[in-house]
């Protein structure tokens, strides 16, 4: 393990048990109307500021030190090239990047020779959608998804539609969860793949994908299951044979690993044929070619190994203090809306939605706690949530949502910190809103005819 003191510069001192440290300021805003856009698009910290607490674990998760220390041998003295063969240098490599393929495979219930690394879960899906899609499209031209997929499945399959394929966007129901008989009916004889993700990014629902790969909708119809699994793998229990999946993305990011680096499950039985998205030297079954990342590829089996130790321990302490960061914000303030099913999600995403409040301006009054409105992949838009229109909420109520993140190394005291600033901010913006002081009045504001000046 790394001595304390290392892990001390690699990280900065901490408050409250998560990494901070003070950054070097620079004034960057030329003009004052934009310094309250400034506070959301970024800015340096000014001397001796803390950073913020971090409640964003569905964006990006911290490298746990464990990880680090597996990933510097091969940063700095095992730095051959995987696939080269002829000397000790590449064969210790080599070693590495098996051994890190059988723990990815070991945490999903796989064949090691059935997982592909790739550079994340975005590469990963791309290889399954546009792959599969392609690879079978002389016989078969449709593939079925979600309005609530992440963002690189929705343009993979818009991607396609300009190719000539037939997409259907299932919508999903007002919890979420995509209907399984509607589902069924849209499959037709000429789908070639079924995409859903496993757990959603935004709201934290988790959709019935054991159901989905049964005998029942995929398997029986011969068509190819992939689900998106970057914020479910590491997190809750996963097993492909039992799920029936056919691919699967894993992204190393999400599960406290490093950035740059993620995996595709792909079956060898009943085999999954796709056509690779980059050519060359034909690495990783042919399917992904390009020289494998020796230290990326050894912290994500890292990862992975840690995950799967530490995952009921984990999910039991997640879920302890998710329920204690909602009661105490559902106790605090009135009119606070969960988004998504209740029961049937992973508790550590946790979307809400507090009404009569612009969520932006609550996401800048929140500015020592680091929080998001959305998917970080769409946060700079200030549209509401794609997701969050797909289930049917409210426009107010979606403008007004925000992610809360609890992950591996959150803190009572953060998740304590956070629901006393946020009901002491919720009720400080309110008190300045006119239509709260309308609603406080006993005026039902869908009676009221707004006009245009």
């Amino acid at each position: 393990m790394l001595s304390r003191t290392v892990l001390r510069n690699i990280f900065g001192a901490s408050r409250g048990g998560f990494p901070c440290r003070a950054w070097n300021y620079s004034e960057s805003v030329s003009n004052a109307n934009h310094r309250e856009k400034e506070n959301l698009t970024g800015r340096d910290l000014e001397k001796h500021e803390l950073r913020p607490l971090y409640m964003d674990f569905q964006a990006t998760t911290p490298m746990d030190p464990r990880v680090l220390d597996a990933m510097l041998p091969y940063q700095v003295n095992y730095y051959g090239n995987p696939h080269s063969r002829t000397h000790a240098y590449g064969w210790e490599s080599e070693r590495a990047v098996e051994m890190a393929r059988k723990q990815v495979a070991d945490l999903i219930g796989a064949d090691p020779r059935e997982i592909v690394f790739t550079s994340g879960a975005t590469e990963s899906n791309n290889m399954s959608i546009k792959g599969v899609a392609r690879f079978y499209k002389s016989r078969k031209k449709h593939v079925v998804t979600t309005q609530t997929e992440h963002k690189c499945v929705l343009d993979s399959c818009r991607a396609l539609e300009a190719e000539g394929f037939d997409v259907t966007y299932l919508p999903v129901k007002s919890n979420g969860l995509v209907d399984l008989e509607q589902l069924e009916e849209t499959i037709r004889p000429d789908t070639s793949l079924v995409s859903v993700m496993t757990v959603n990014n935004e709201i934290g629902v988790k959709q019935p994908v054991k159901e989905i790969g049964s005998g029942r909708v995929c398997r029986s119809k011969k068509v190819f299951f992939h689900t998106d699994a970057a914020q479910a793998v590491g997190k809750i229990p996963v097993n492909v044979n039992e799920w029936n999946v056919d691919l699967m993305s894993i992204s190393g990011h999400k599960i406290y690993g490093p950035k740059g680096v993620g995996a595709l499950y792909v079956r060898r039985r009943p085999r999954v044929r796709l056509d690779p998205l980059q050519s060359g030297g034909g690495q990783e079954r042919g399917l992904r070619s390009g020289t494998v990342p020796t230290p990326l590829v050894v912290g994500l089996g890292a990862a992975c190994e840690i995950a799967q130790q530490e995952m009921q321990y984990d999910h039991r302490r997640i879920s302890m203090l998710a329920d204690r960061l909602l009661g105490k914000i559902m106790a605090g303030i009135p009119d606070v809306v969960m988004n998504g099913d209740p029961e049937k999600r992973y508790p550590g995403c946790i979307n809400i939605s507090f009404a009569y409040v612009e969520g932006e301006s609550l996401l800048m009054a929140l500015k020592d706690v680091a929080l998001s409105s959305g998917s970080a992949c769409t946060s700079a838009s200030l549209e509401p949530s794609y997701v969050l229109r797909a289930i049917g909420t409210d426009e107010d109520l979606a403008h007004s949502s925000i992610r809360f993140g609890v992950g591996r190394f959150t803190t009572e005291d953060e998740v304590d910190y956070t629901a006393e600033k946020c009901i002491q901010q919720v009720k400080r913006l309110r008190e300045m809103s006119p239509l709260w002081e309308m609603v406080q009045e006993g005026i039902d504001l869908k009676s009221i005819k707004w006009t245009q000046h």
